[in-house]
């Protein structure tokens, strides 16, 4: 790393820095798929931040091999992420009859068969938890709901800390009981999937502005913000709020290093025109990403398709033939309200652009500060001298 970013900034050793063995207090958002590869992992840890991978839809022996591969490029700490789900069997298939027939002229579209019958819908969140219990990460992230209380304590003897995702203040709490060592602030600004899972989705439409202070000073826990960060000016807003991190998903998507096929990464680019929003079509769980053709086209079933994860099971392979042919109008681009700020830099640049950034920005408002504690008359006469 180089610049004043290598040397000596404000954020450096800051918040939850020294709690994972940090140097910034940046996270790089889990982002499940494939986005987050382990290249992307492994870089974002060299350069001082958590690097996380997104683990939710890959096999036990698939999470296995990713921290391989990870470890493999770094000795620095990183983070692994789950979903928080039923066992398979036990995943409601109600609508799955209604659904195959809506998406059946779309797997056409791609030259797909008829949907074969659906195997299991998901992973076992049973297994894969053991999986990374064996992998003992830095830090085990949760979205979705808190794994039981015996996961956790097997997470903590292993020495990885516990980090769970709360859109509003019960959730903040129930993760506090539970015994989380830190708290995500996911704020509604914020791209995929939403982590609500005590009452409605309405209770968890927060944005990151208002959200980080009630966590704040709702638990005594370390607060990470979360959701339409993309720049030091944002991290430096977090700070100030009270947050003791920042987790930045969508800012780490156009990275070199992310596996987000390249389609996808300029998409964002048009993010402006096409705008985000928040659908339950792809995956049958609210999620924020672009608007493309398939939200539009089948936005009036939006209430009807089956939920999460069924649903994400029935897309899957269409929504990897879309990917292949790179056919942004049936893949799942998810992205934050602030895609339109992605900057294609590897990653280990960005980390210290956002650092250089915050110590601008927190220059900035100490300068206006002091501006205006100086009053009008004094910082005119100070500017003639």
């Amino acid at each position: 790393m180089s610049g004043r970013a290598g040397r000596d900034s404000a954020l450096d050793g800051r918040g939850i820095a020294p709690r994972f063995g940090l140097r910034w207090p940046i996270v790089q958002a889990p982002m499940a798929g494939g986005v987050t590869a382990p290249a992307l992992v492994a870089a974002v840890c060299e350069a001082g931040a958590l690097g996380s991978l997104g683990a939710a839809v890959l096999s036990p022996a698939r999470i296995l091999q990713e921290v391989e591969a990870v470890r493999a490029l770094t000795a620095r700490p990183f983070a692994i992420n789950l979903f928080v789900l039923d066992e398979p069997g036990r995943v409601a298939r109600d609508g799955e009859a209604d659904a195959i027939a809506r998406l059946a002229p779309w797997r056409a579209r791609v030259g797909l068969p008829p949907q074969p019958p659906l195997p299991a819908p998901c992973e076992s969140f049973a297994a894969q938890l053991e999986a990374v219990i064996e992998a003992a990460p830095a830090v085990a992230s949760f979205h979705f709901g808190i794994p039981p209380r015996a996961a956790i304590d097997a997470l903590h003897r292993r020495g990885a800390a516990v980090v769970g995702t709360a859109t509003h203040v019960a959730e903040a709490r129930a993760w506090a009981d539970a015994g989380a060592d830190a708290i995500v602030a996911q704020g509604s600004e914020a791209g995929g999937h939403r982590g609500t899972f005590v009452g409605g989705f309405e209770e968890g439409a927060i944005g990151t502005m208002a959200l980080v202070p009630r966590l704040v000073d709702a638990v005594p826990l370390p607060v990470i913000a979360a959701g339409g960060l993309m720049d030091g000016r944002g991290v430096a807003a977090a700070f100030a709020l009270g947050a003791e991190g920042v987790q930045l998903g969508t800012a780490f998507l156009a990275c070199a290093e992310s596996g987000a096929h390249p389609a996808w990464k300029a998409a964002l680019h048009d993010a402006d025109a096409r705008g985000t929003r928040l659908t339950r079509l792809f995956s049958g769980r609210w999620a924020r990403g672009l608007v493309n053709g398939f939200m539009q086209a089948q936005r009036a079933d939006e209430g009807a398709v089956p939920a999460y994860p069924l649903q994400n099971a029935l897309t899957a392979e269409l929504r990897a033939a879309a990917t292949r042919a790179g056919d942004t109008d049936l893949m799942s681009l998810w992205a934050g309200q602030g895609a339109a700020m992605a900057r294609p830099l590897p990653a280990q640049a960005l980390v210290a652009a956002l650092v250089e950034e915050f110590d601008a920005a927190v220059g900035a408002l100490g300068r206006g500060a002091a501006q205006a504690c100086a009053g009008p008359g004094r910082a005119r006469d100070g500017a003639g001298r």
